[in-house]
């Protein structure tokens, strides 16, 4: 077995997935047609067209429009499945997946539609293939603030529903202690919580120190500039925290992928691991962005292995299901990686 194909059986476990960015072409047409939204496309080719930008506001120029197909609490179900049966397909054992509800309610879509039609997705996957998931309500930080309390507020009769609090989308001008008040609302509530900080923005590396110090975040997306503060890349070591790194978005979002720098920081003890992010727009799923950090970074299996051991630590799973993948991870490091 080649190191792709030890890749691509490996069992795995994914931390940075934003549930609206896994709207595929085909199913953005049905949904647009099931829905009766007009949506300027008639074939997928012409869809996957639009599916172009070359920056950060381009492509969010893309992406928030796109969720004009999502209605009911079916279409939230059905979005959800289709990206539960592609990571069930690439041996994804345990999932943490975002979703933007703002953006829905805004549009006058009903929260817990969203909400509920995610869950029904969550409870299918358990079912049908084997697959656990939590779901992580973001703030959507360049929209009101107002509207992310308002939706923080209905979260709190969901707390069986949704396992964590994030924040993404556009940091200019959004820094995390924006919504400290938020977040410290959410713990007492009993989410967990994390924060993007997107690679080499505006003030990332104090956007870093506010969720580490001042918010007190269980995790961070992205966050590989912790590597240009010292002592921030300790305090974030000491403590454990980890850093939930995608490959192939990176290398949109700037000019360099950072593989060397998450290859590095692995190499170096931290619980960095790797998920595919928006991967209907960036084209890549856990698989492909696992296989674009090896050749990368030149990662060794057993470096591949302590990814995922470092993706399950720092999850939110129950005790049983990090047991339970362990326990299959362990079986597969000693069955394949001899023979690599």
């Amino acid at each position: 077995m080649d190191l792709t194909a030890f890749t691509a059986a490996l069992p795995k476990v994914e931390l940075h997935l934003h549930l609206e960015g896994t709207l595929e072409p085909d199913l953005k047409l049905e949904l647009a047609r099931r829905n009766g939204v007009d949506i300027g496309q008639r074939t997928v080719e012409e869809v996957r067209a639009t599916y172009v930008f070359d920056s950060l506001a381009s492509f969010l120029a893309v992406y928030y429009p796109a969720m004009d197909v999502l209605v009911t609490r079916a279409d939230f179900r059905d979005l959800a499945m289709a990206y539960f049966r592609k990571a069930a397909s690439q041996n994804v054992r345990h999932a943490e997946v975002f979703f933007d509800p703002q953006v829905h309610v805004a549009r006058g879509v009903a929260f817990e539609d969203v909400v509920l039609g995610y869950h029904d997705a969550v409870l299918d996957a358990r079912r049908e293939l084997g697959l656990s998931a939590g779901l992580i309500m973001c703030f959507v930080r360049d929209l009101p603030v107002e509207s992310a309390e308002a939706v923080l507020e209905q979260a709190l009769g969901f707390r069986g529903q949704i396992v964590g609090v994030g924040l993404d989308s556009d940091e200019r001008g959004n820094p995390p202690a924006k919504f400290a008040h938020l977040f410290a609302r959410a713990r007492e509530a009993g989410f967990k919580l994390t924060a993007h900080c997107d690679i080499d923005q505006e003030n990332t590396t104090e956007h870093i120190r506010q969720a580490l110090e001042d918010i007190g975040v269980d995790r961070i997306d992205h966050g590989t500039n912790v590597v240009e503060d010292p002592r921030l890349l300790a305090l974030l070591t000491e403590r454990g925290t980890g850093l939930t790194c995608c490959p192939i978005s990176n290398s949109f979002v700037t000019d360099d992928s950072r593989a060397g720098v998450i290859a590095d920081l692995l190499r170096r003890g931290v619980k960095v691991t790797v998920s595919s992010d928006d991967p209907a727009y960036f084209g890549g799923y856990v698989t492909e962005n696992l296989v674009h950090l090896t050749r990368g970074a030149d990662l060794a299996p057993d470096e591949l292995i302590q990814l995922q051991r470092n993706a399950i630590e720092i999850s939110w799973a129950p005790e049983e299901v990090k047991e339970d993948f362990l326990a299959e991870l362990d079986a597969y490091e000693a069955l394949v990686a001899p023979d690599l």
